[in-house]
């Protein structure tokens, strides 16, 4: 039997609302990510889902046969485990879109999931590989979806769209994988595509620990007795160094106090990891790569409800303090994008209230000065910006958040 590790590479699973990501990751995984209740009920993703999953590969095979998720191969003989990877379902609905965004600062690759039963690209399609771009996400496999939901003439048209779409964003090399998620069809393509397209990265594990904060939760059911309580756990992605169960870890900006007077502040949390799982397994430490949940000594009131999403957490003392205004260096797209229409962009003016997406932290940001590719805001709260971060910028235009351009923080 294989030795279970830590994954070591983060891949979002990207595209429109329905085309199958959700089902992708299950037939890749054997988990489905869409766990909350109201997700059940309306058949899509509207948090960030995530599931551990497993590439290895079958010696006595051919490929793409020789590539499987399990222990065994079909003839019986043990697989050998190449690695395990996190694989991140964003949700594919337009008024998601900063979900999605806060998703994409965690990954080192995507699949980008396409419907073969609808035209390509569908307007989040394209916002989608959008954003992977913009963010610096080069390495994608796109699968083809649904396939055996279509007829063989439409399997080829979608086929072309795709090849030509992918051409047109510059992801001409990205391979494109036949699947039909539902029915488990051409997944062992999928797994070589991903083994072959998208490596781990290196990693920096001497630096002070740093993570990005993507859910946060108690795991405490009703009527628990009090002995038996645990602290609040987090969840996201260490991006440097490494955090060991036993640390003392600083949470930044923390959580919102109003005091008496009205005024709001941000107070640092701080904390002792308790454990630390990656999936259902426990390690005794996380290294950069995969998604893991961190056990904490915090009250589960602190945790619960994703209240902590978009904090950093770091060793104490070590995190960069928290900012409420900045500088950047940015860029905007000619035209809007994940809009079916076609809009261009105007020019970002003083005053004007934008969106960015720093890390896995969603926030609103007033514009206070503008000159040529540069501009300083005011944040709507406190945030932690780490030095030569992407961040994506998006504005308010008929009445939907729309991606429209991306900025470096001058730091």
């Amino acid at each position: 039997m294989w030795r279970i590790t830590q994954p070591e590479v983060n891949i979002g699973v990207v595209g429109h609302v329905d085309h199958g990501k959700t089902t992708l990751v299950q037939a890749l995984t054997g988990t489905w990510t869409a766990r909350h209740s109201m997700e059940l009920r309306r058949s899509m993703t509207i948090k960030l889902g995530y599931a551990d999953g497993n590439i290895a590969y079958c010696d006595n095979m051919e490929e793409p046969d020789a590539y499987t998720t399990s222990s065994r191969c079909r003839d019986n003989s043990e697989s050998r485990l190449l690695r395990r990877v996190s694989y991140i379902d964003s949700p594919g609905h337009e008024t998601l879109m900063a979900t999605m965004l806060s998703g994409a600062a965690l990954m080192d690759g995507a699949i980008l999931v396409i419907a073969a039963n609808e035209p390509c690209p569908q307007p989040q399609t394209r916002e989608h590989l959008t954003a992977l771009k913009l963010i610096g996400i080069k390495n994608v496999v796109a699968v083809q979806n649904k396939i055996d939901v279509v007829s063989r003439e439409r399997a080829l048209e979608s086929y072309k769209e795709i090849i030509s779409f992918l051409s047109e964003m510059g992801y001409e090399k990205a391979p494109v994988i036949p699947v039909s998620s539902l029915h488990g069809v051409n997944i062992d393509a999928v797994l070589m595509a991903i083994e072959k397209k998208i490596p781990t990265p290196e990693r920096n594990t001497s630096a002070d620990p740093l993570m990005f904060v993507a859910r946060s939760f108690e795991v405490n059911k009703v009527g628990t007795p009090v002995r038996d309580l645990v602290g609040g756990v987090i969840g996201g992605s260490v991006i440097q160094g490494v955090i060991r169960v036993g640390d003392e870890i600083e949470i930044k900006p923390g959580v919102r106090v109003e005091r008496a007077d009205g005024k709001v502040e941000y107070v640092p949390l701080m904390t002792t990891v308790t454990s630390i799982r990656f999936g259902a397994t426990d390690f005794k430490e996380a290294k950069p790569g995969g998604l893991a949940a961190l056990g904490t000594e915090l009250d589960p009131f602190f945790t619960k409800a994703d209240k902590l999403v978009g904090n950093v957490v770091g060793r104490a003392g070590r995190i960069p303090d928290p900012v409420s205004s900045l500088e950047l260096d940015y860029i905007l797209l000619e035209r809007v994008v994940g809009a079916k229409e076609m809009i261009g962009v105007e020019p970002i003016k003083v005053r004007e209230t934008i969106m960015l997406s720093i890390g896995t932290n969603t926030v609103m940001a007033l514009v206070t000065r503008v000159g040529k590719g540069h501009m300083e805001v005011t944040l709507s709260k406190p945030s932690v910006v780490i030095k030569d971060i992407g961040i994506a910028i998006s504005r308010q235009i008929r009445g939907r958040w729309r991606l429209v351009g991306y900025a470096k923080p001058l730091i």
